[in-house]
């Protein structure tokens, strides 16, 4: 018996590339930043991923290079490998 269903994004994989989902549709603004909460209020409240699914998510968007994170912490770019679909 099973007591716990699997998590959709306990697979960072998966959940970078739901965070770049969520990239994609947001309209970058001045120099090309997307602000953070335009990713993680989406994959926290709409996709219900936990804080350590959507963190894992995001570093590994970073480590793909898919994104740039700004060391402020308060918005990433998309680099080009990312807008091509990583």
């Amino acid at each position: 018996m099973k007591l716990t269903s699997d998590r959709l994004y306990a697979n960072p994989e998966k959940a970078a590339r739901r965070i770049m989902e969520h990239a994609r549709a947001f309209e970058p603004i001045q120099d090309g930043r997307i602000y953070i909460e335009k990713i993680n209020r989406p994959m926290l409240d709409e996709d219900k991923a936990t804080p350590a699914e959507y963190w894992a998510g995001l570093q590994h968007a970073i480590g793909k290079g898919w994104l740039e994170y700004h060391e402020s912490g308060t918005f990433v770019r998309m680099s080009q490998a990312g807008s091509d679909g990583g």
